[in-house]
């Protein structure tokens, strides 16, 4: 038998890496080598594996820069529509695994690495992760700018260059502790500042109504500087561009104010300009109104709004020479999407450069504006939608307030047409919520000001129109859409998990890594016993490498013939990490009370940052750990259940857990999860789903056979009818004696022997005001976590389910939710034709 090969073999084998050709390997041999020796100024006796790592990225982003010239040429000359996609958050990971695997790159990159007696796998492991997001709305903002690439969009995101990203967690003595993600500490050779194209954002200062219109005056300054990071298509040669902006102060800050002596004050108060692109706010899912927050949502309006407006204007339009001035063309030419509520001052911004600066009439400008802005929601929990006190708006931005009022204004005059007398209508409606301090409803203001607005599965996008936004529904029906996230199958099966890639390449070919679709054709192979046999191979061996990871982070042993259970995402009480833990103790409980029982073996996994203010979900951190420091130590139990809180659970470990899970957690209470797309990566990297009917697990369902997920709990329709009913925690607790069991376990020590009270606030809280109804599903949560027991005790039959689960997944590909948002939000067409090569000859 020969002997297993080697990782470094392994990759040689693999088709979906690329071609490791002679001459390839050379050129990179030698541009690494000369970027050791001029970027980095070092030699192989002093260089150290980061310099490496920096040597290999720049040798990388060579093979960049002619494609993304020739695209930014392409788009010039062609004149298309161009999207901008504005998000405060782009959750990127790292780039340089990505940029390998879209350039085809990966296999003669290695090969060079290899000969040069370097390690891969090493030097990506120097690479920080670009943090720049909290979760699903930044994550999903990256997944769509590498789909918009790979679909040939004149597609451009817009954002913040954090300076600070989402913070590192640490985990001390069970308690979650933060520190700053200081990402850019070694520079980032990804990214290109552009100080040509640098521009003024105002703040603050007054207005003036003259006959000739209005003025914005004594504002203060801030500069936009902005950073370019190239964004590769997948094997197409388009190479778009995201642009973060950076805040400086002008040279003149607080010095013209013939400050006496203040000199040396003025220049250090220079950072109080600069702070607005120092940290990203850590809040999921929860608004923050503080005023820091609302400049940085404008400091990216307001600069990329200048940035689209100048390059529509000098955009070709049959000569070189004439400059656009008819803005009736704007729609035509430019589509803005709003990344939820956060960039929302897009709307009043736009109105205000319209008509105050080019001087259009407000009708005119009005139509404008909703032609060209749309507006994706991406929430219903109250908590987070942005809704600005009125003097706040006030104070730092005059002008826009007296827009919005108008807006409002001639919004409710248009309300009042339709559904004359219905002055409760009115104030639901208005874009100023009265009573105590006045606010502005920022979701209120995207809607009015956007010709679509979409939910992100069909499940949101219906409670939508039946809920939060019902009566804009009934004014404007045709604004409201669907469009179910997705996930790129580049990073989130090409990149992390290779082996499975190319099981299934071998049997259906590439073409499915651009048209995901194409996995349907994996229903042929359901019954194939040797594609079960290296689908099961495949996730063993993703297993084998993760509890490699797990043991030599964590120190503990693990069995890799257990269950891998996972639950990975921001901890909040919505996503019900609670009921995950009154799984873990009723198992225990079970396992020690019959300990000679035949007992699926798990490894229950759960990670997760919880945002710093947030005290329940930072307890519910603090009682995952304390459950594990028991169950982990009881000889009773062994290895057949086994707790572990992920630490730092970001982008880059997600790539390595995921295709190490067989069982992915999606349980929030129906209703409250929007979508979800952390579910989507487990499918497609062959986990089975227990979860609600919520968001698009219900989709999930539809596409691969509600047989083939452990669907349970309350549907959205039981939920509302308890909400009428009222929800009674204690009614559950005094009926099932092991949720009691568990409960007391929790509230009377049990798990903390040192503070016996200690998650006192948690018991009250599912006692008494558990808005999420963790105990309204737990009897039908335990009973559905005993079929996915017995299924794994049958490999075969687990496969198959998997197989099917897998050959479901085509829907949930970010290009088609984004050839959807091109055809049916933005007026374009999305093509899978290559642009030529930058070597190749016109």
């Amino acid at each position: 038998m020969s002997k297993p090969l080697s990782d470094h073999d392994r990759k040689k084998q693999i088709s979906v890496r690329g071609l490791a050709g002679v001459e390839n390997v050379a050129e990179l041999k030698q541009n690494f080598n000369r970027h050791l020796h001029f970027t980095l100024v070092k030699d192989r006796n002093v260089a150290t594996r980061r310099d490496y790592y920096f040597a290999l990225a720049h040798t990388v982003r060579e093979h960049l820069i002619g494609r993304w010239i020739r695209t930014q040429q392409y788009y010039y000359e062609k004149d298309p529509k161009r999207v901008y996609y504005i998000s405060l958050e782009f959750y990127m990971g790292r780039a340089l695994q990505n940029t390998m695997v879209n350039l085809a790159l990966e296999n003669a990159c290695d090969e060079a690495m290899y000969q040069l007696g370097l390690d891969m796998e090493e030097l990506e492991d120097m690479e920080e992760d670009a943090g720049l997001g909290n979760g699903g709305l930044g994550r999903l903002a990256a997944c769509f700018l590498d789909s918009m690439a790979s679909l040939g969009l004149a597609a451009y995101g817009y954002g913040i260059r954090y300076e600070f990203g989402i913070f590192n967690q640490k985990i001390v003595n069970g308690w979650q502790v933060e520190e700053a993600d200081d990402w850019l500490r070694f520079g980032n050779p990804w990214e290109k500042a552009r100080p040509e194209y640098m521009r003024p954002v105002h703040f603050y200062g007054r207005t003036e109504h003259h006959p000739d219109g209005v003025r914005w005056v004594d504002a203060q300054v801030v500069l936009a500087l902005p950073y370019d990071t190239p964004i590769p298509g997948y094997r197409n040669n388009v190479v778009n561009t995201m642009r973060l902006w950076s805040a400086k102060a002008p040279c003149d800050f607080n010095l013209k104010d013939f400050n006496v002596g203040g000199y040396i004050q003025a220049v250090l108060d220079r950072n109080l300009a600069e702070n607005i692109s120092r940290v990203l706010y850590p809040n999921d899912n929860f608004f923050e109104g503080k005023e820091l927050r609302l400049k940085q949502e404008y400091f990216v309006v307001s600069a990329t709004l200048q940035d689209i407006i100048r390059r529509f204007k000098v955009s070709k339009f049959g000569s070189r020479e004439i400059a656009r001035t008819d803005f009736s063309k704007l729609p035509d030419k430019v589509a803005i999407q709003l990344n939820d509520t956060h960039p929302a001052m897009a709307i009043p911004e736009l109105m205000r450069v319209l008509v105050d600066e080019e001087k259009l009439g407000w009708d005119k400008a009005w139509d404008i504006c909703v032609r060209t802005c749309a507006y994706t929601n991406h929430t219903v929990l109250p908590e987070a939608l942005e809704r600005w006190p009125v003097d706040l708006f006030a104070h730092l931005l005059p002008r826009h307030l007296e827009i919005v009022y108008e807006i409002n204004r001639r919004h409710l005059e248009r309300v009042a047409a339709k559904f004359p007398g219905d002055h409760d209508r009115l104030r639901r409606m208005s874009l100023i919520e009265e009573g105590g301090q006045k606010r502005i409803n920022m979701a209120h203001l995207c809607i009015v000001g956007s010709h679509a607005v979409n939910g992100v599965a069909q499940i949101h996008s219906d409670i939508l129109k039946a809920t939060i936004f019902k009566d804009f529904y009934e004014m404007e029906p045709h604004k409201f859409q669907n469009k179910t996230n997705g996930i790129t199958p580049r990073r989130w099966l090409v990149m992390c998990n290779p082996g499975l890639a190319e099981v299934i390449a071998e049997r259906i070919g590439e073409d499915y890594i651009r048209d995901l679709d194409q996995l349907q054709k994996l229903r042929n192979f359901v019954n194939d016993d040797a594609f079960i046999r290296d689908i099961a191979k495949v996730k063993q061996e993703n297993k084998m490498k993760f509890a490699v990871h797990l043991e030599e982070h964590y120190k503990v042993k693990i069995n890799p013939n257990s269950m891998f259970d996972i639950q990975v995402k921001r901890i909040h009480e919505y996503k019900r990490q609670l009921l995950n833990c009154l799984h873990i103790i009723t198992y225990y409980n079970r396992i020690k009370k019959e300990p000679n029982k035949q007992w699926t073996p798990r490894t229950v996994m759960i990670g997760g940052k919880a945002a710093p203010g947030y005290h329940t979900a930072k307890m519910i951190i603090r009682l995952i750990t304390a459950i594990g420091e028991v169950v982990n130590n009881d000889p009773v139990v062994g290895d057949r259940l086994k707790v572990i809180f992920l630490e730092n659970y970001r982008v880059t470990l997600a790539e390595r857990a995921i295709p190490a899970a067989d069982l992915s957690q999606q349980i929030s209470t129906a209703g409250t999860e929007a979508s979800g797309t952390g579910n989507m990566k487990f499918m497609l990297n062959g986990a089975l789903t227990i979860g609600t009917m919520d968001g698009a697990n219900v989709e999930m369902a539809e596409e691969a056979g509600e047989d083939n997920l452990f669907i349970f709990g309350m549907r959205v329709e039981d939920v509302d009818a308890m909400d009428v009913r009222g929800y009674h925690a204690e009614e559950y607790y005094n009926r099932l004696p092991e949720l009691k069991q568990a409960i007391d376990q929790i509230a009377g020590g049990f798990f903390s022997p040192k503070q016996h009270d200690l998650f006192k606030e948690i018991v009250n809280m599912l006692m008494h005001h558990d808005r999420f109804k963790v105990f309204a599903d737990y009897e039908d949560y335990i009973k559905c976590q005993e079929k996915v027991n017995a299924l794994y005790k049958n490999p075969k039959e687990w496969t198959k389910k998997v197989i099917y689960n897998i050959a479901g997944c085509g829907k949930f590909s970010s290009d088609r939710t984004i050839a959807q948002y091109a055809r049916e939000i933005w007026g374009m067409e999305p093509t899978l034709e290559k642009l030529p090569a930058p070597d190749d000859k016109p």
